[in-house]
């Protein structure tokens, strides 16, 4: 793993960790409880051990997996008016919403509602820093 990917991957289990994440660990997924960082070390706990963050890999969810209800739950959040339109890339809402501004609150309270549902808006699938949840390998079930 080069070090930007372990840099990103630290950032996003820092801030994922609040929401429930879990993690493959070879023992198969296990809850993330806390994340520790000591310059450039990074250890993972779990309920049932710890780990170095280079051999953790979390369970997150394509945004192509969004749910119709899902896609409501985030339109009525960042276009409460209607008119955002989705497809597998983005969120399409028109400027005239928001005017020239956009409150840091407001973009955080979408990042937190794509951490809640454990959507990887980072791309970490794709990097393979991530595990993608499918139907049949989905330890969020329960």
């Amino acid at each position: 793993m080069i070090p930007e990917q372990k840099k990103l991957l630290i950032q996003d289990l820092s801030e994922r960790h609040p929401y429930g994440v879990k993690v493959e660990y070879g023992k198969g997924p296990v809850k993330l409880s806390d994340i520790v960082i000591h310059g450039d070390l990074c250890t993972v706990i779990s309920l049932a051990d710890s780990m170095d963050v280079e051999n953790v890999r979390p369970y997150l969810r394509p945004l192509s997996s969004m749910t119709n209800e899902e896609m409501q739950e985030l339109k009525n959040i960042t276009c409460p008016n209607g008119t955002a339109i989705f497809d597998e890339k983005y969120l399409i809402c028109p400027i005239s919403h928001f005017g020239e501004h956009i409150s840091y609150k407001f973009m955080s309270e979408i990042l937190s509602w794509l951490k809640s549902k454990h959507f990887d808006y980072r791309g970490l699938i794709d990097l393979g820093l991530a595990i993608a949840v499918t139907e049949d390998n989905n330890p969020y079930k329960n």
